[in-house]
């Protein structure tokens, strides 16, 4: 199987970005690849597409990726806690200062 020029897959939304990935491996686990995208009748990077498809769902069920979601869904929470509060010291900060300066220069009297 040629994998010089590869369909989008099944389902393909046009609207959604295809992004190429390059997969560095020995050249016994290519072979075997190759073998299996012939046997499947598909080209190799068709089977890559699958076999990720198959881990990304795997994985969804995984109980310590579930967690380590869990994990560092709370860091980014934290994070952006920490960011919204720079913002506001910052914008608060911002806001206050004009006020002062127009009080002192008396020209709103």
């Amino acid at each position: 199987m040629s994998d010089l020029i590869s369909l989008p897959p099944d389902g393909y939304n046009s609207g959604t970005a295809i992004r190429p990935l390059s997969v560095r491996m020995t050249e016994d686990k290519r072979a075997q690849l190759d073998i299996i995208a012939q046997l499947n009748n598909r080209s190799v990077t068709e089977e890559v597409r699958e076999a990720i498809e198959f881990w990304i769902e795997k994985s969804k069920s995984d109980p310590k990726v579930l967690q380590r979601a869990e994990t560092v869904r709370a860091e980014i929470e934290r994070e952006a806690a920490t960011k919204r509060g720079a913002i506001e010291s910052i914008f608060d900060q911002a806001a206050a200062k004009p006020a002062r300066g127009r009080a002192k220069g008396g020209d709103d009297e």
